[in-house]
């Protein structure tokens, strides 16, 4: 089996888990009512833990320990996609990732789920209840916020329009896709794209919303090869300062 092709695998998908789910996590005490902050910080909770479960795939194929991998790298050393830096913005942008950003994660590791890499395989089916939950979540607030009126449908368009280009980024293929998948053990992003599109379009259209027109589809690429913005630089330096105190402490 291809150890190179499922470390980048793990890594980028780790990283995204572990950025958004700080990004996530700044929700918390800020959230338009009670429940929102609770749910935020839920969901931020849960990706983190996703995250520590692919790290520590990771190494036991050889790599650091999940700590090092995730306070001790440099941002240009992530492979997370540019879409889960971003800072939060308004509640409505913040939605809006989840919403897409979660249904990807949702089909992808149902795809794990049949992977031939066992403990990839193991992984996705103990995280896939939570996160079901942050998919229903999204699809409740996605529908509630853009048919509520009509300045809430406009923010929650506005919102859509900022993501798509981002979010088709999650997408970006990596150096080994044809090992993943003739090795059975990812699919490949391109038909991770192909479902993702099948759900989320209808679920838009649904809530009242209109896709980016075709022709205006520009993924933002770079994130997956370690090119990111300056917002990573300043995130990375904040939720590893803690551990960078002492990078031996234990807990």
């Amino acid at each position: 089996m291809n150890v190179a092709a499922i470390k980048e695998l793990l890594y980028k998908v780790a990283d995204d888990q572990l950025v958004i789910g700080h990004r996530n996590s700044e929700w918390t005490g800020l959230g338009p009512i009670l429940e929102e902050d609770i749910a935020f910080s839920s969901m931020a909770q849960d990706k983190l833990g996703h995250a520590q479960g692919c790290y520590q795939i990771l190494h036991d194929l050889g790599e650091a320990n999940p700590d090092q991998i995730a306070f001790s790298r440099k941002a240009d050393q992530f492979h997370n996609c540019q879409f889960v830096e971003l800072p939060n913005g308004e509640y409505d942008f913040s939605l809006m990732r989840h919403f897409l950003y979660d249904h990807a994660d949702q089909i992808r590791f149902e795809m794990f789920a049949n992977s031939s890499f066992e403990p990839l395989a193991k992984l996705a089916k103990k995280v896939k209840g939570e996160i079901k939950y942050h998919v229903f979540h999204g699809n409740t607030w996605i529908n509630k916020l853009s048919t509520a009126n009509e300045v809430s449908k406009i923010r929650m368009q506005t919102a859509l329009n900022e993501s798509w280009n981002y979010a088709l980024g999650i997408f970006e293929a990596g150096n080994f896709e044809a090992e993943l998948k003739n090795e059975g053990i990812f699919e490949g992003e391109n038909a991770l794209q192909n479902k993702w599109l099948e759900v989320v379009c209808p679920l838009l259209e649904k809530a009242g919303l209109t896709i980016p027109e075709k022709s205006s589809w520009e993924p933002v690429l770079g994130g997956r090869k370690g090119y990111h913005l300056a917002h990573l630089e300043a995130l990375v330096a904040e939720m590893s300062e803690v551990f960078q105190i002492d990078p031996t402490a234990t807990w």
